[in-house]
């Protein structure tokens, strides 16, 4: 069973603001590629704004823990213009990969949002996000924190700390790969990828090599 996953949520599209993006622009980032059988993607994470997070994303990044796992769902969603939705990857909860959960850093705090190309962390309870991450195609606000919610879960929000600044046409073209429509769990049924895309490495880009 997949125990951290980003749900199906009311997914809402909305922009950032223009001093949400200027201030996103200026935020000290790591660069890392992800390196897959379907091509690169390379990510800004955001060690200023999402410290936390992205600080346990590079552990598992240095610790080589990511090597040989896989993209192995791709949720679509049936409304705006497609490809709409999300990717997922990462440890699917293997004993022998994963780390402690990391501390939830909501996206109200952060000033971060579920944007095209975010990246956001996979989780059951705030506090339980380990190794399992998405990759958001458009807009998905709906998973940011929204505190005046009713629903707990909705009110915390899930947590984003980084995002794709080379390779969207690779998030895209594992998005649209083949869905097994008998594998996953409840909702997530249809929604698993028939050959899952194994990401090979996962490294830091050297300052050199970024220039």
């Amino acid at each position: 069973m997949l125990l951290r996953i980003l749900p199906a949520l009311a997914l809402v599209s909305s922009p950032l603001s223009a001093q949400e993006d200027a201030a996103k622009d200026t935020a000290d980032t790591t660069l890392i590629v992800l390196e897959t059988t379907a091509g690169d993607i390379t990510v800004a994470l955001e060690t200023e704004r999402a410290p936390a997070t992205a600080a346990n994303f590079l552990r598992y990044v240095d610790e080589d823990r990511f090597d040989g796992t896989v993209f192995y769902r791709a949720m679509h969603l049936d409304w705006g213009d497609p490809p709409n939705g999300l990717i997922q990857g990462g440890t699917q909860n293997d004993p022998e990969r994963i780390l402690d959960g990391v501390v939830h850093e909501p996206t109200d705090e952060t000033g971060l949002s579920h944007t095209d190309g975010a990246l956001s962390m996979a989780r059951m309870e705030p506090g339980t996000a380990t190794g399992d991450f998405s990759i958001m195609i458009k807009d998905q606000t709906g998973l940011d924190a929204q505190p005046d919610a009713d629903n707990p879960d909705t009110a915390t929000g899930y947590a984003v700390f980084g995002y794709v600044v080379d390779g969207m046409d690779v998030v895209h073209a594992i998005h649209a790969m083949p869905r097994d429509p008998d594998k996953g769990e409840g909702w997530m049924k249809g929604q698993m990828l028939a050959e899952p895309v194994t990401i090979v490495d996962i490294r830091r880009v050297e300052p050199d090599a970024a220039d």
